[in-house]
């Protein structure tokens, strides 16, 4: 399935999460050289890249140049079955680790998790192959770099768009550890016992997710100093 996110900004506080700077570094390692990355970056900075389509393996965006508008694509090496089948029970193998990335955070546990069974979340700057519709002779080029520090954004605020991108879907995701929630014999205490189990995981979830998104609400109020009203305390 593949999802369009909207035009990006650029983020005010730049990039800030561990994951998000391992993706830039991957996109300076993908650059032929400065003189490709000092551009993409001001195209990416100024806004020139129009909606950017995400789906397993793949990136998708028109990027504008004065009255010209270019095609970018981007390909992405996905997991295999097995590599997938992996990281689910690598997701699964913590309680909160769910509950993480639906509010927005990659554990870096996780990643490491992830790497002992051979599973490889961050790209590389090689594994970045990104293909334009424009003359330029070299690739990556501007245009596809603004892209690509522009899909660093995305995956900043939310890791999932990276799981995404190797293969493995929010909903796809959602679905395995349900399934494997509901497998027989994972938990004890026959199906009644599952049943509970699987909703009382669903409940914590939610619960998590919504505190975790209350509080990205809140940190910027409370640093700009602005008196908050007790009811959203």
């Amino acid at each position: 399935m593949r999802t369009t996110f909207p035009r990006q900004t650029q983020p005010r506080r730049g990039v800030r999460s561990w994951w998000g700077k391992a993706w830039q570094r991957a996109v300076e390692e993908a650059a032929y050289s400065e003189a490709e990355l000092k551009p993409g970056r001001a195209a990416a900075r100024r806004g020139d890249v129009g909606g950017i389509s995400v789906a397993p393996g793949s990136l998708l965006a028109a990027v504008r140049e004065g009255d010209d508008a270019w095609t970018v694509e981007v390909a992405v090496p996905t997991l295999d079955d097995a590599g997938r089948a992996a990281l689910v029970e690598v997701v699964a193998a913590e309680s909160g680790r769910i509950a993480e990335l639906l509010a927005g955070n990659l554990p870096h546990d996780l990643v490491e998790h992830a790497e002992e069974v051979g599973v490889e979340l961050l790209p590389y700057g090689g594994e970045l192959a990104a293909t334009c519709t424009c003359p330029h002779y070299l690739a990556p080029c501007a245009h596809a770099l603004a892209v690509l520090i522009q899909t660093g954004w995305l995956v900043d605020t939310d890791p999932l768009v990276l799981l995404a991108l190797r293969g493995l879907e929010r909903d796809t995701l959602l679905a395995d550890l349900h399934a494997r929630t509901l497998a027989p014999g994972t938990p004890s205490g026959g199906a009644g016992a599952v049943a509970t189990t699987s909703a009382d995981l669903a409940d914590d979830v939610e619960l998590l997710v919504e505190a975790a998104l209350r509080a990205q609400r809140l940190v910027p109020l409370f640093e700009s100093g602005v008196e908050l009203p007790e009811r959203l305390l």
